[in-house]
């Protein structure tokens, strides 16, 4: 699947990118739960999407990495398209 062509609410996605920007990591906490969040970017040849990562994904991750999801999800944050893993879907560096 390309990231053009990726939907709102859609599930069950396969898709690679090249990692071209991190954000700052922010810390929460859920269920007396800490965890860590932070918003990515990653492209391909047909567009680019926001992708969210999730605890031990941010450290597994750099600018210009070559990444795969698999399993993934499209939600909305802030008006705007985001990819994650979610609960079923894994990030693996591919390159």
């Amino acid at each position: 699947m390309k990231i053009a062509e990726l939907e709102l609410k859609q599930g069950n996605i396969n898709v690679e990118g090249e990692v071209t920007e991190i954000g700052a990591v922010r810390e929460f906490n859920k269920f007396g739960k800490l965890g860590k969040v932070c918003n990515a970017k990653i492209k391909d040849e047909t567009g680019e999407i926001m992708l969210t990562l999730w605890n031990e994904q941010i450290e597994k991750v750099k600018i210009g990495n070559k990444i795969a999801i698999t399993n993934g999800y499209v939600g909305e944050w802030q008006g705007e398209k985001q990819l994650t893993t979610g609960k079923f879907g894994t990030l693996e560096v591919i390159d």
